[in-house]
């Protein structure tokens, strides 16, 4: 037995011993970090184009309230890693949905929006990178982490206006055009509100002749 099937089978045996208690509600009925109540709970966004930034077409699984918010804020600020999971899961059951409605293509490139390597040590993860990882378990595609590097240490976006966010933005990103592997690319953050993010990664993106992009979010402002 392998190191990994090791720790999976000492994680399960302590899940059952000390029943996992969902994050949400505290209920330990399903020993998982979100129950399939909470889980429930969470409301699909209408499958539809929630924006277009430079032609390129945004998706939003839901809005950003109750345990969408909690969910989002678990994974990113308070190390509950297993929650990507769940964010994975909500994401790929709408966007296979935008899949279909809008003939969007069966293979991607996932792009997880990359932190800059300051910010990367200090939290110790990605939370969009553990995301992706799950989503491209969960649908297939491939994960390409090397695609696009966070090169400016930006300020946090949430108190900017839109024309900060702008600005803030700027040149943030390069493109490794050597790690393209020719698939469509589809970009993946938590929360689209401006599309300030998503707009500066597509026009490095352009710059390098990739034009094949597709945008998704787990969610936006109402």
């Amino acid at each position: 037995m392998d190191t990994e099937k090791i720790k999976s089978f000492i994680d399960k045996l302590l899940d059952y011993i000390y029943k996992k208690k969902c994050y949400f509600c505290g209920s330990s009925r399903n020993c998982a970090k979100m129950c399939s109540k909470c889980y429930d709970e969470m409301c699909f966004s209408d499958v539809c184009i929630n924006r277009e930034l430079l032609g390129i077409k945004v998706f939003s699984a839901g809005v950003y309230e109750k345990n969408i918010q909690k969910l989002i804020r678990g994974l990113k600020y308070h190390k509950q890693k297993e929650l990507a999971f769940y964010m994975a899961k909500f994401m790929w059951n709408y966007f296979s949905q935008a899949v279909e409605q809008y003939g969007l293509g069966n293979d991607f490139q996932v792009v997880p929006v990359p932190l800059h390597k300051s910010r990367l040590k200090k939290r110790g993860y990605n939370h969009m990178e553990l995301v992706a990882k799950e989503f491209c378990n969960l649908s297939g595609y491939s994960l390409n982490t090397d695609l696009i590097e966070r090169i400016k240490n930006t300020k946090p976006q949430y108190k900017l206006s839109r024309a900060e966010k702008l600005k803030n933005l700027e040149n943030a990103f390069r493109v490794n055009k050597s790690a393209d592997t020719g698939k469509p690319v589809l970009l993946m953050d938590d929360i689209c509100t401006s599309g300030a993010t998503f707009m500066s990664m597509i026009k490095e993106l352009k710059k390098s002749d990739i034009q094949n992009i597709v945008c998704l979010a787990c969610s936006s402002p109402m």
